[in-house]
């Protein structure tokens, strides 16, 4: 096979998934230019060399569960099941509820509302913001390290987050700064909100979370917590391949903190967040139990890894 015919081959491949993209995007969410940007840097980065062509289409992993997630906006949850604000709001309460002096009882959520601390501000920030850096880091790493790690890593990844919007589709629910904001009632459409990571970007004079919750695909998928699941998959394989032991350490703590983070901050109930360890958990094993003994995904794997080191 001629490397004019591969190079026609590999153009005509990116440059209809390319335009196929956009023009997908266009028709369910609207044009962004952040999907031009994406089209843009996959380009670029898959002819540039060889080395970049693999890591894009390791990458490219990443950017299937960023399309997908993006493309919640076009088919909200909310209209294919009941959205739960009031019971999840009591479930929280009955399970986890803290008893005050007056007999009055407060969820985590509204218990935080009332104890607020510029650090814990400051710390609570900081860890949310490494809930997609610290993976993406991690695969970095990974994939200069040990390519079949990367391939287990990054496709457990989407994996838990397959099953994450799933159960975002089964079950709708609202974050604690809904209710806190709106009581019980339902109003469709509403924007995203910051909610306590708001004292963040207050403290910096900064608009980085206000950014990030403008573009929210959905704010009833509240259950799970994803950013409860995802240093928790970091930390598994990092345990796993022995990455070392302050990496490890590093990881075990920012799992901690964002789980903390997102009860502190009033995006999540602690309902939520056991909800976002049993979606790594049953992607982590699920994904180990069908590469050992499902034939397609074993040769998907081995294909995976192929690709992205022989190229």
């Amino acid at each position: 096979m001629s490397d004019d015919y591969l190079r026609y081959k590999n153009l005509l491949i990116t440059t209809s998934i390319s335009l196929l993209y956009l023009l997908l995007s266009y028709i369910l969410i609207g044009f962004k230019k952040e999907q031009l940007v994406l089209v843009l840097l996959f380009n670029a980065l898959f002819y540039i060399s060889p080395g970049t062509r693999k890591f894009i289409i390791g990458f490219s992993v990443f950017i299937v569960f960023w399309i997908l997630f993006d493309y919640m906006k076009a088919f909200p949850n909310y209209t294919f099941n009941t959205v739960h604000i009031e019971s999840i709001y009591q479930a929280e309460k009955n399970l986890f509820g803290l008893v005050q002096n007056d007999h009055t009882v407060l969820t985590p959520n509204e218990f935080w509302l009332q104890h607020q601390h510029t650090f814990l501000d400051i710390m609570a920030g900081l860890f949310y913001l490494c809930w997609m850096p610290v993976p993406l880091l991690f695969g970095v790493y990974l994939f200069y390290k040990n390519k079949e790690a990367f391939a287990w890593f990054s496709l457990t990844f989407l994996l838990v987050n397959l099953v994450g919007f799933v159960v975002y589709y089964t079950y709708p629910a609202a974050p604690p700064w809904y209710v806190q904001q709106y009581g019980f009632t339902f109003h469709a459409n509403t924007p995203g909100n910051t909610a306590g990571l708001a004292r963040f970007d207050a403290f910096f004079h900064t608009g980085i979370f206000a950014g990030l919750y403008t573009k929210s695909s959905n704010v009833f998928a509240a259950m799970p917590s994803l950013h409860s699941a995802y240093p928790m998959v970091v930390l598994f394989y990092g345990l796993k391949y022995k990455v070392g032991v302050l990496k490890n350490i590093l990881f075990g703590m920012v799992t901690v903190g964002i789980w903390f983070a997102a009860v502190y901050s009033s995006h999540h109930y602690v309902l939520d967040v056991l909800a976002g360890m049993g979606c790594a958990v049953t992607g982590i094993f699920l994904f180990s139990w069908l590469a050992q003994y499902n034939k397609v995904v074993k040769r998907f794997i081995a294909a995976f890894v192929e690709r992205i080191t022989v190229g």
